[in-house]
């Protein structure tokens, strides 16, 4: 049992971290009758006051991962539902990550008091969110700002700081909470804390108002009219219960009646919608009679699809490990997860292969160097272990108008890396599609918080989209991140929007990382200093 200075030991010890736990996970986006994103403004205050107590350092840190496993589960347990093992890999191996900041805040605190501690912690967490999202390892879904993905009046100066803006703008707040509190328990006074606390309020909203008021697109282009085929197939029966002529034949019914009705320029259908290798030598039939469809349907194509590629010995000399071997042919192969658009004027489609997979579902991290680690993959129904993609593709194709249009397609997972996303845009991208399969997660939250965080890719490069997912929710978003069409959960339907598009660049878009970088350079400052500085007497860590 660890003791603490107060008396308080056990449960009650545990309470406020537990509490700051239960906040954090239920201000994350859920349902969307449910509402409870501004309790992340508070969620860590119960945490960062119990921390001012001296205690011991094993014992903080259990506390503070016991918080973040309580927030990863409450947050994303419905990842269980897909794979158990997986799930619970995530929770516990992200609630480690999400420590780490906080036990720099608990050094600090002990080498430089409680209030210098308090003020570093934006920086220090914005740090580690980018630096955790940036490598492979990383599950970097409960990134803080991702809370305030439906707040939409608050969180438009994301076009400026991105989605680290809004965590850094949460956590300030909690700060500075957390400091009054103190203050008034300790007879200071609080009139600067408040005064700080109501600027933060207003700030967020008045930028809103400004941006929706006069911000225009100054490009004269054209809109783009798409359209979203939703099939509704369940992913678990879906690579036992149909084949390559029932997959095509659905998809092109619908697309017929839909091409018949509206005339798009482009036609999206979700993420794997074609589950087989139609681009192989076996599948030529298959991939013939899409491109006749394709040519009558006088529209683009965009579909995610399974993708293999093949090298020969000599291109993989060194690295085979990395690659499957098919004996008949003598030849390696990787499969990806890849998005193809086929264009009836163009002779070859345009391939992109996901770059960003998710850990231990789709693809072991580091594998190449420790190929063992292949093993560990948690298969899904279908494909596993995809190769990962390398190539940012601008995908272009021609409108009813004549206007050549330029796009991207970030699959699943990928949406919520905003520097992806930026990168795309900052590469020419007009506006934004995204193809997904949620369809794994039954009727949990689950598919509502990825549609709900690919708001934040709208807003902080002020594109539009369009999301097209296999059970849903797929939808339509304008550059403000509002949801102006939509298909319900379960629902087999199609539906035509017109989406706008853009080339002006947001600041955010120019200078992704600009934020998380200068919070990096601070927190490393902040460290030397304390670890430089003389050791604060006892009585004052508290400060």
């Amino acid at each position: 049992m660890v003791r603490v200075p107060d008396g308080r030991s056990g449960l009650r010890g545990i309470v406020p971290f537990l509490v700051s736990g239960v906040l954090l996970g239920i201000s994350f986006p859920t349902y969307p009758f449910v509402r409870l994103e501004i309790l992340a403004w508070i969620a860590l205050v119960p945490l960062l006051l119990a921390s001012r107590r001296e205690e011991a350092f094993s014992g903080y840190a259990a506390r503070v991962y016991l918080t973040m496993l309580v927030f990863g589960s409450v947050s994303v347990w419905w990842i269980s539902l897909a794979t158990l093992a997986g799930g619970i890999l995530a929770i516990l191996a992200n609630a480690f990550f999400m420590t780490l900041p906080l036990l720099v805040f608990f050094v600090l605190r002990r080498r430089r008091g409680y209030r210098f501690a308090l003020y570093s912690l934006p920086f220090l967490w914005v740090f580690w969110e980018w630096l955790y999202m940036s490598q492979d390892l990383s599950f970097g879904w409960l990134v803080l700002g991702n809370s305030q993905a439906l707040l939409n009046p608050m969180i438009q100066y994301a076009d400026i700081a991105g989605v680290w803006g809004v965590s850094f703008w949460v956590l300030w707040f909690n700060v500075l909470a957390a400091d009054g509190w103190d203050r008034y328990e300790n007879g200071r006074a609080v009139l600067p804390n408040a005064v700080l606390v109501a600027v933060m309020l207003a700030v967020p909203p008045g930028y809103a108002w400004w941006i929706f008021g006069v911000q225009e697109v100054q490009e004269d282009l054209s809109p783009v009219k798409v359209a979203i085929v939703q099939p509704n197939i369940d992913p678990l029966k879906k690579w036992k219960l149909y084949d390559g002529d029932d997959i095509m034949t659905m998809y092109y019914a619908m697309t017929d009646a839909l091409v018949f009705r509206s005339r798009p320029d482009l036609v999206l259908w979700p993420e794997t919608a074609i589950p087989f290798y139609i681009r192989e030598a076996e599948n030529s039939e298959y991939y013939r009679g899409l491109e006749n469809r394709v040519r009558q349907w006088d529209a683009a194509l965009l579909s995610g699809c399974a993708d293999i590629v093949w090298y020969s010995g000599e291109e993989v000399a060194g690295e085979e490990f990395l690659y499957r071997y098919d004996r008949a042919s003598g030849r390696y192969y990787q499969t990806f997860n890849a998005s193809m658009l086929i264009d009836g004027g163009r002779q070859d489609p345009q391939m992109y292969r996901k770059m960003k997979l998710v850990p231990f579902a789709e693809r072991v991290p580091y594998m190449e160097y420790a190929p063992w680690l292949g093993n560990l993959t948690f298969s899904l129904a279908g494909i596993s272990s995809w190769g990962k993609g390398g190539d940012m593709t601008i995908m272009e194709f021609p409108t009813a108008r004549g206007d050549t249009v330029r796009t991207s397609n970030v699959i699943c997972y990928e949406s919520i890396f905003p520097g992806l996303v930026a990168d795309f845009v900052a590469r020419g991208s007009e506006f934004l599609t995204l193809v997904t399969n949620d369809g794994w997660y039954a009727k949990s939250y689950g598919p509502y918080q990825h549609a709900a965080i690919a708001r934040f890719r709208c807003i902080e490069n002020r594109r539009a989209m369009a999301r097209c997912a296999n059970t849903g929710i797929s939808m339509f978003l304008d550059r403000f991140g509002r949801v102006y069409a939509e298909i319900p959960w379960w629902e087999k339907r199609s539906l035509v929007a017109d989406i706008e598009r853009s080339r002006e660049l947001t600041f955010y878009t120019r200078f992704p990382d600009l934020l998380p970088r200068v919070a990096g350079a601070i927190s490393l400052f902040i460290v030397l200093l304390a670890a430089f500085s003389r050791k604060r007497r006892r009585r004052a860590r508290n400060f």
